[in-house]
């Protein structure tokens, strides 16, 4: 049994040197400038967990941490590992002793001074850089280790197989957790002035004739981990084709202890790093490697000393495969937005998903059937809003006055912009709306006296389905009980939403509105607050529960059914509920305790600002106070009711998951149910496979479009998700696609918005991608992001603030930050774009406003 192998060693394959030790030994082996090190095997770690493997299951992530830091490694083990990284330094200075190999020697030899040669440690999967997947990221590297600390970094390692977000993945793509193991790379550390990563196709636009290379000061992790934004230089046929210099503003270091990101000095944030010949040998090493592999790579470099040096390698998947267009875009000169419902469906979403929130739709939002119009679309497989018709509508209906509660739901539309109309008469449109305006309020007013009673067995009923579901034995079975019981109990949901939304009229609007005209922004929206008080609110429930189940006041198994359905990505069916994902719960229990901050703490200092504006607004306006407090109590009921429908239609969701996941378990296709619509599902359980054909186009497709960055909030016109993707200078606020766009002006340091929530505060600003990066988000910083839905509320009480590019004051972040005292501006558009991590800035909530201080 071989536990330690030299990093070229040609016994170093997949199973034995895991995804990333067996493509480096590969690049080494064909004489490219690979950082010089080792592998330490996967029967090293298989040797180390033997006694302890069938509780890795078993604990949270924080007894997993304690299971593998109270093990020692194995004497013989360690020395071995310990003779390896000796003989590491005795190669570099021997390296260093030929001056005609010095310059390499410094690349990828790190220092042999203080404690012995740097190197960096980085785990390495059998079930790493996959043809169809690839788990890059999922576990751990550490940088900048020096002597006997290398025993306890290949630990962290090992049980970095074992953290919540690698758990999660591998759930997720139906990879066996018994059928893992992990090995361990260690190499050389390149001190590198600059890094960055090489794709040797276009991964946009799928080109083979270009090579697109990111690059960035000092080390690679703030161009991997998306800290910065790197200079872009595109090489084809030998020559640089395009370029583009991004702000660099902060750059990875090497210290004593490790690695810290710091602000790049002024001279270099907006310096090209690479001149134009390093840019060109640089895209020669890439098509090396590429040569060598067959297939467009994905390559990681770095550079010291005016030597370059590879340090990974892996495919790049989904290039050049055929895919459909998904693109509603494409109909006709629209505005679109992805505010409101796009905020609660902010991925790219599976067809099958799609097909579900088509019905959602039709169902909840009835007024949206305008005979020859849609009301919403997908676009790049994301879930848009054509505002074109409501605009429309509304002039039509001689309601232009009106038009300002739009902003209030979708967001802030930019000064200058012309919204496009449809091109049908005014008579047309009143003939279509009308009669869908009456059907609705006869709808509504039906559906709202069965509310309360769906409110009080919805959670219920759903428990009672996904084991009916569960218990399926065959195909038609399983059909049959979809079609009887398991979508009429998704339309009723959805109904209940539409009722619960509509039963105030223009309450949400209207109220909030009156009320700051009378006290001001400040008192008017601590006067709004206390929605949680007479019931739950379920945006909150979720922070809730969490709190309640890391007091251990409630089960793991209580949590699960009364929140378990909410989460980041609730509408995506392909993706686990939080409820079916226990290393979700303990990230977020774990990002709870680590802040200082306690969320009932947050709901009283907040009921004491209400109380005392309150007593503010009886000595001014006395003969006022009764009536406006059943103004707002109404206010209250109608954003509770709203927010418990809603929480029960995206339970009811998770029905929908549990019954696309039953009907890929009984046909034997998997995960291939979530790329047929509802209607296909049913047809392959019947026992017709004929739509299965379409399922390697759809995947492809959905990977195509999942690779790209969010696309605008705001788009005019006919859009290509994929030629703005590929443009330097795009725009993540909009896309006007007849070239004019919003009048704006000067650019100042202030970003500005919707006050979503009063507070003035100043602090760090954390700009996070994902809830998947919210530990990222330290105590007391400025939470900067896209949007935030439901799944982002644990992070909330760790925020000193919450900036958000899309939004209102209707929105998630403005309800949650006004309940838990938060400042928080909303619907900036740019905020992502403009701020960077790291930035100082100042939190006006009740201006909207966000200052640059640094």
């Amino acid at each position: 049994m071989k536990t330690v192998l030299p990093l070229g060693d040609a016994a170093a394959d997949l199973a034995t040197a895991g995804g990333k030790g067996a493509s480096l030994a590969r690049l080494s082996r064909a004489g490219l400038p690979v950082p010089g090190g080792f592998v330490i095997t996967t029967d090293a770690y298989r040797t180390f967990v033997a006694d302890f493997r069938d509780e890795l299951l078993q604990v949270d992530a924080a007894g997993i941490a304690a299971l593998f830091a109270a093990r020692d490694l194995p004497a013989g083990l360690a020395a071995e590992i310990l003779a390896a990284y000796e003989a590491m330094g005795d190669q570099a200075v021997r390296a260093e002793a030929v001056g005609a190999e010095a310059a390499m020697a410094e690349a990828v030899g790190g220092e042999v001074a203080g404690g012995g040669v740097a190197v960096a440690v980085r785990s390495s999967a059998t079930a790493e850089d996959l043809p169809d997947m690839s788990f890059a990221g999922q576990q751990d590297t550490y940088l900048n280790i020096r002597g006997e600390a290398l025993l306890d970094a290949v630990r962290r390692c090992w049980a970095s197989l074992w953290n919540p977000r690698a758990i999660a993945y591998r759930d997720h793509n139906g990879v066996p957790h018994d059928d893992v193991a992990l090995a361990v790379v260690v190499q050389a550390l390149v001190d590198a002035d600059a890094a960055g990563v090489m794709f040797t196709a276009n991964p946009v636009t799928g080109d083979r004739d270009e090579t697109v290379i990111n690059a960035s000061w000092g080390l690679g992790e703030a161009v991997v981990g998306g800290q910065v934004t790197p200079d872009t230089i595109v090489v084809s046929a030998g020559k640089i084709t395009q370029t583009r210099t991004g702000d660099k503003a902060v750059m990875t270091v090497r210290t004593p202890d490790g690695t810290h990101e710091r602000p790049t000095p002024e001279e270099l944030r907006h310096a090209p790093v690479l001149t134009e010949p390093q840019a060109l040998e640089l895209a020669a090493l890439g098509a090396r490697v590429q040569e060598l592999y067959g297939a467009p790579m994905d390559v990681e470099w770095a550079r010291s000393g005016g030597a370059f040096a590879i340090v990974q390698a892996r495919p790049i998947t989904a290039i050049g495969q055929r895919v459909e267009e998904w693109n509603d875009s494409l109909k006709g000169d629209h505005l679109w937005t992805a505010g409101n419902l796009g905020e609660a469906i902010p991925d790219v979403m599976t067809p099958a998903t799609w097909s579900f929130v088509q019905l959602f739709i039709s169902e909840a939002m009835s007024a949206s059937v305008l005979p020859g119009f849609d009301l919403i679309g997908n676009i790049g497989g994301r879930f848009y809003m054509n505002l074109s018709v409501a605009f429309s509508a509304a002039r039509a209906l001689g309601m232009q006055s009106r038009l300002s509660a739009i902003e209030d739901v979708f967001g802030k539309l930019p000064p200058g912009l012309d919204v496009p109309l449809l091109t049908a008469s005014r008579w047309e449109i009143v003939k279509g709306v009308l009669p869908v305006a009456v059907r609705v309020r006869r709808r509504v007013r039906a559906n709202i006296r069965g509310l309360r009673p769906f409110l009080a067995t919805a959670a219920q009923r759903c428990e009672e389905l996904r084991a009916a579901v569960a218990g399926a034995r065959t195909g038609p079975e399983l059909a049959g009980l979809w079609t009887r019981e398991g979508e009429p109990h998704l339309v009723t949901a959805c109904r209940m939403l539409e009722a619960a939304g509509r039963q105030g009229g223009a309450t949400l609007v209207f109220t909030r509105d009156r009320l700051r005209r009378l006290v001001g922004d400040l008192d008017a929206e601590a006067m709004l607050t206390g929605v949680n008080v007479d019931g739950e609110l379920a945006s909150l429930g979720l922070l809730t529960g969490l709190g309640e189940l890391a007091r251990g006041e409630i089960t793991r198994a209580e949590f699960a059914r009364a929140y378990g359905h909410r989460g980041p990505h609730e509408f995506e069916i392909s993706m686990p509920r939080p409820g079916e994902d226990p290393a979700w719960i303990d990230a977020q229990l774990a990002g709870l305790r680590g802040s200082s901050v306690d969320t009932e703490a947050l709901l009283a200092r907040q009921q004491r600002a209400r109380e005392e504006a309150w007593a503010r607004f009886a000595r001014r306006y006395p003969r006022r106070l009764a009536r406006t407090r059943a103004k707002v109590r109404r206010w209250n009921a109608v954003v509770r009711d709203r927010e418990s429908a809603r929480s029960e239609v995206v339970r009811a969701f998770w029905v929908v998951r549990a019954f696309a996941v039953r009907a890929g378990e009984l046909t034997g296709h998997g995960d291939a149910m979530f790329f047929l619509s509802r209607e296909e599902i049913l047809a392959v359980l019947h026992g017709d496979e004929t739509p299965l054909e379409q399922v390697p186009v759809r995947r492809a497709t959905y990977e195509r479009y999942a690779a790209l960055p969010p696309y605008p909030a705001l788009i005019v016109g006919r859009f290509d998700p994929i030629r703005w993707a590929a443009d330097p200078d795009r725009r993540g606020d909009l896309y006007d696609a007849r070239g004019g766009g919003a009048v704006s002006g000067a650019v100042s340091d202030t970003v500005t918005g919707f006050p979503g929530a009063p507070g003035v505060v100043e602090g760090v600003a954390r700009v996070i991608s994902g809830p998947e990066d919210g530990d990222r988000l330290g105590p007391g910083e400025i939470l900067v992001t896209t949007l935030t839905n439901v799944g982002w509320t644990p992070m909330f009480p760790r925020a000193a603030a919450v900036v958000t590019d899309m939004g209102a004051p209707l929105s998630h972040a403005s309800i949650v930050a006004r309940e838990l005292g938060i400042p928080a501006v909303v619907g900036t558009g740019n905020a992502t774009m403009r701020l960077r991590d790291g930035d100082r800035v100042r939190v006006d909530g009740e201006r909207g406003t966000v200052e640059l201080l640094t």
